[in-house]
């Protein structure tokens, strides 16, 4: 059982913006548009190898995994134009650890999740990236990997992802993490249907 500081975000209405705000690093920019989602583009992977190649040379031994995730993690999805990694670190709270490492190299963090698995985002130096920094043995590694690895093997629930995803983007949402928010949802019932294909 997850103790009280590591309960995944609850299924329900998007975050408040005082919530986006308290974990936030530096200014916190509303969207100046509707959320853009593309076809898929076969580059995207190339983009993650060259992403998990330029982590592991400032990092070296303290990447202990890097994952490509989300929907650019998977062939044929549309998604939004920005590449998702999970970096696993021994701890991701000690950001004395890796951050001025990965800052060195032109990443900033940008998000500070203490109470949600000590969660940490960076931004890239040059591509568009999402770098979700983890602890060794985050119950959310494996979610993560599992959905990804559920929707490159599931035709039938990737089109289900897809079609909510485009769903959402044509509505107006004041923060990305507003969006982000309200596919928890079909994502907890693909996920359910996974996890059920495991056993």
């Amino acid at each position: 059982m997850l103790d009280d500081e590591t309960q995944p975000p609850p299924i329900g209405p998007p975050r408040s913006e005082e919530e986006i705000r308290a974990y936030t690093i530096g200014e916190l920019k509303p969207l100046s548009g509707r959320i853009l989602i593309v076809d898929y583009d076969p580059d995207w992977p190339q983009l993650f190898r060259r992403e998990a190649v330029r982590i592991r040379s400032v990092l070296g031994s303290r990447a202990l995994r890097i994952e490509h995730a989300g929907s650019t993690a998977v062939p044929g999805l549309a998604a939004k134009p920005i590449i998702d990694l999970v970096l696993v670190v021994q701890n991701s709270a000690d950001e004395g650890a890796y951050a001025p490492a990965l800052e060195t190299a032109g990443y900033v963090l940008r998000i500070r999740e203490p109470d949600w698995y000590q969660h940490r985002v960076f931004k890239g130096p040059d591509t568009d990236i999402n770098l979700h920094v983890l602890s060794r043995g985050c119950p959310e590694i494996d979610r993560m990997v599992m959905f990804r690895d559920w929707l490159r093997s599931n035709a039938s629930d990737r089109d289900l992802y897809a079609h909510t995803k485009l769903a959402l983007a044509a509505q107006g949402w004041k923060y990305v993490q507003n969006y982000a928010d309200a596919k928890t949802a079909v994502i907890e019932e693909i996920l359910a249907r996974a996890r059920a294909g495991r056993k």
